[in-house]
């Protein structure tokens, strides 16, 4: 048995700070992405996937695990993001499977029927689609968000949600899956983090809008809400203060790494969660969410 407290690294870190979007190969701890500790069973054999923000983080930890699962895999990545992009392209590679790395710009409609346009003309088809890809910037006042930011934020985690989601629902077969990475902070906001926790509050209810007008097509739609990760959003967007000590404040005591995520997102992408729609699933490390 493991003990949860234990099984990764506790606070506190001593990262270095990273200009936006941040690297994996920069932080200290590096984040586990189940490199080494994933295992698939064929879950998802055959089926190909669209994973927005695949080039690191959680979304590098869902194409490794979908890839080890059976999936073929398409990552969309912000162009300054194209190392650690690769180095995901070649994991999924390495399990067996097929990954096209798709580097853009989401917040734009044109692109995002792109990705979804590239992934059904590479594989005939789209089974799987992860928004996952978000922006934020931590700040202490109202004053110090700019309305380009603020517009950023919504137009990267949510309209990019709409228009990827829109787009992919129009190719699906009966059985296929939409996630998307919400976060504890739909449920409880973070104050320094604003425009971020407003998004996420938006996609968990945009999800359980399109699970019920979607259930019709056989199509679900569900979201994973994550508490705190050790991803490379964390030492590029946050005061160095915080970054010491993330995660401390969960029962757990430690941030979760982006490996104890996998199970929830290969759940919702798979027939074993045939019967799961509209629904969130919290990864907090004890933090409740209700």
């Amino acid at each position: 048995m493991t003990d949860p407290r234990t099984a990764y690294p506790r606070p506190p870190f001593e990262t270095s700070a990273q200009q936006p979007p941040g690297r994996e190969s920069a932080m200290t701890p590096e984040p586990d992405f189940g490199q080494t500790s994933y295992v698939g069973s064929g879950k998802l054999e055959g089926k190909a996937a669209l994973i927005t923000g695949g080039d690191s983080g959680i979304g590098r930890a869902v194409a490794l695990a979908f890839a080890r699962e059976g999936a073929d895999i398409v990552i969309s990545y912000l162009k300054e993001e194209e190392h650690d992009a690769m180095v995901t392209a070649e994991w999924v590679d390495k399990a067996g499977r097929t990954c096209v790395a798709i580097p853009g710009d989401i917040r734009t409609e044109a692109h995002c029927r792109m990705l979804v346009k590239a992934t059904v003309d590479r594989f005939g088809k789209l089974d799987i689609l992860v928004n996952n890809a978000a922006f934020q910037m931590s700040h202490k006042s109202l004053d110090e968000i700019s309305e380009e930011e603020f517009d950023r934020t919504f137009r990267t985690n949510v309209y990019a949600n709409f228009f990827l989601s829109k787009a992919a629902a129009a190719h699906m077969q009966p059985g296929s899956s939409i996630i998307s990475t919400s976060s504890v902070n739909a449920d409880k906001p973070n104050a320094t983090l604003v425009a971020y926790a407003a998004t996420k509050g938006a996609i968990q209810n945009l999800s359980g809008g399109m699970a019920q007008l979607l259930a019709e097509k056989g199509i679900r739609v569900n979201c994973v809400a994550p508490g705190p990760f050790w991803t490379p959003l964390i030492p590029s967007t946050m005061p160095m203060e915080k970054v010491k000590e993330f995660g401390s404040q969960t029962p757990m005591g430690r941030p979760g790494q982006p490996a104890e995520l996998q199970a929830a997102y290969v759940l919702l992408a798979s027939d074993q969660g045939s019967y799961i729609s509209g629904a969130t699933i919290p990864v907090t490390g004890g933090v409740p969410f209700i």
